[in-house]
């Protein structure tokens, strides 16, 4: 239920951290089982005399008595509830005063989503027991990639290309729900009749540590590459099988022209291994909204 992640402080730490750190989890175990005692006394115990309390709308409530009123209220008119508390920091700022970070659950008992929450707690110490100093929640965020993929970004929006023959190329690029990933529509006509197209889904490989996509071709082929960024061009190694079985390499380069122009190539081609043309370059201007 509980994961604990001590990072160290610039400032000076206790003697036993572990120790110390065992004894702050005890007390968050002990205020789940006060919580779903719904026993609003001994929860506000576990705040120091003085201290205080912020909720996600901001309310503040000072001192033991307003916060034990509080959770007499939220009791009140809420049964059954269960809590998860998920600790993803803890460090010592002095041998007495500890900062934690994390998330909370709150379960309704009849199947409803939880309620979820970010928190920051001020712990003290203070003759020899840890209590809450000060409590601060906050709205939950769900957690997102959009740090490293919105070197990206340039391209959300829709591009299209036409050669002289009358082939024309489409892409459009867009943000998935929570801005974990891009999603790219590609398309080639060939005098309006659709002659092939994709669906490529771009995320962040923790793991990795790279930006990896995943596409998949509406006749059956699929695809994986990795990505990896040079100044204004983005190098994607992929590998790809055909629906007939035929395994793909190529090197794709995406580049960042200006603010309404791409283009993009394929080199190093391989079908089962052998060699295949390099791919000419095409340039794509980014489809203009029409306002209505």
């Amino acid at each position: 239920m509980f994961g604990l992640t001590a990072r160290s402080g610039l400032a000076e730490e206790p003697q036993d951290k572990a120790k110390e750190e065992a004894a702050l989890l005890k007390k968050a175990e002990a205020f789940v089982e006060a919580f779903h005692k719904g026993d609003a006394k001994a929860l506000a115990a576990f705040w120091a005399v003085d201290g205080d309390y912020t909720d996600q709308t901001g309310r503040q409530f000072k001192g033991r008595e307003a916060i034990e009123g509080a959770f007499k209220g939220f009791f009140s008119e809420n049964k059954g509830l269960k809590l998860r508390i998920n600790i993803a920091s803890l460090r010592f700022v002095t041998p007495d005063v500890a900062i934690e970070d994390g998330t909370t659950s709150v379960i309704p008992p009849d199947g409803a989503p939880p309620s979820r929450a970010r928190y920051t707690i001020v712990h003290v110490k203070k003759d020899g027991q840890w209590l809450l100093n000060c409590v601060r929640d906050a709205a939950f965020s769900p957690p997102t990639h959009y740090e490293h993929l919105r070197e990206l970004e340039w391209a959300i929006g829709a591009w299209a290309e036409e050669t002289d023959q009358g082939e024309v190329a489409r892409v459009s690029f867009e943000w998935s729900k929570n801005r974990n990933f891009i999603i790219s529509s590609i398309t080639t006509t060939f005098k309006d009749i659709s002659i092939g197209g994709a669906t490529q889904w771009i995320g962040w490989d923790p793991v990795a540590k790279h930006l990896r996509s995943w596409t998949f071709e509406i006749n059956g082929g699929f695809g994986e590459g990795t990505w990896a960024r040079d100044g204004n061009k983005w190098v994607v190694k992929t590998t790809a099988v055909l629906r007939n079985g035929k395994k793909l390499a190529a090197t794709n380069i995406l580049t960042r022209i200006d603010g309404d122009t791409m283009s993009w190539q394929a080199r190093d081609r391989t079908a089962d291994g052998k060699s295949l043309p390099d791919v000419k370059e095409i340039k794509m201007k980014r489809v203009k909204e029409i306002s209505p």
